[in-house]
């Protein structure tokens, strides 16, 4: 019968306790890396190997594997998938920029305001994150419909026009309800990188003779890039993944990506289809912003 010592026990624990100590940052990282195979790697392996199955109008997917998804997507007679591809990326370029110029001021006013009512400033940017999607636009809804909506009915009771204005329905409204509704996300990284300026330099470049329009260019805007191209990255992945907004304020009339994947899907019952579909989608736009990164990435190494 075999005995341990206690110098064989104290050497086991120093051996364990050495080995803790040299895998802590691969045990920490342990539950992150669960979460990330678990809800993104697996769900796009999957997506995939589903673009590649024989598409079946009865079931999910028929026997056997196929590259045609691919094909006919890419290379249709009409280039209508191509088309509504183009359409979801300038939705997404034309959001963010506009996102950008209406939040840029407004992330500068709460980093520099000295105002009694900066908290309720604050208030009024987070408060509509608050509130669900679907509600939003609901809300956007009574203001836009274009037969009875608030801003119509006003017109007409007054006289100002005889018919209606399209406001739902088309580009105009989705593009609005983009805007309103992912506004903060732009806000909020703007608002961070400002407030890291130092106000200090804004001083001295006007004491050297510059102008407030002068040093926002050459000074804070400079300086705030990595808020800018965390905040546009940000908004031009939700724009161009959006499905609740286009639906309800575009109805079938604005077709995006994110839409017509979910009508491949659900409608048609084409699986692998809509997999090649979202799967392109994701390149796409893996790829513009991998660019744009190098190419702001470009930019921000020369300020520093």
């Amino acid at each position: 019968m075999t005995t341990s010592t206690p110098a064989i026990e104290d050497a086991r624990g120093q051996g364990t306790g050495s080995w803790l100590r040299d895998n802590r940052t691969l045990l920490l990282l342990l539950p992150t890396l669960g979460l990330f195979l678990a809800f993104l790697l697996f769900p796009y392996l999957n997506m995939i190997v589903m673009s590649f199955r024989n598409p079946s109008t009865s079931q999910v997917f028929a026997p056997g594997y196929t590259v045609f998804n691919y094909f006919d997507a890419i290379f249709d007679e009409d280039l209508y998938y191509l088309e509504i591809l183009w359409d979801t990326m300038v939705f997404g370029v034309g959001t963010t920029f506009l996102c950008l110029i209406i939040g840029y001021p407004v992330a500068y006013h709460l980093a520099r305001t000295k105002s009694r009512f900066q908290n309720l400033l604050y208030a009024f940017v987070l408060s509509p994150l608050l509130v669900g999607v679907v509600v939003r636009c609901y809300g956007w809804i009574i203001i836009l419909a274009n037969q009875d909506g608030l801003i119509n009915s006003t017109l007409r009771k007054y006289g100002i026009i005889e018919s209606f204005i399209p406001l739902m329905y088309n580009t105009f409204g989705v593009g609005l309800g983009l805007v309103h509704i992912f506004l903060p996300f732009m806000i909020l990284p703007l608002l961070g990188a400002i407030q890291s300026i130092d106000p200090a330099l804004e001083e001295a470049s006007q004491s050297l003779g510059a102008s407030r329009t002068k040093t926002m260019i050459r000074v804070v805007f400079p300086l705030s890039l990595p808020g800018v191209q965390a905040g546009t990255v940000l908004v031009f992945v939700l724009t161009i993944s959006s499905y609740v907004i286009p639906i309800l304020l575009g109805g079938l009339n604005v077709m995006i990506m994110s839409t017509l994947v979910v009508q491949q899907l659900l409608d048609a019952m084409l699986w692998p289809f809509g997999a090649a579909l979202a799967f392109i989608l994701s390149v796409t736009g893996g790829l513009a912003v991998y660019f744009y990164l190098k190419f702001t990435s470009h930019f921000m190494k020369g300020i520093a």
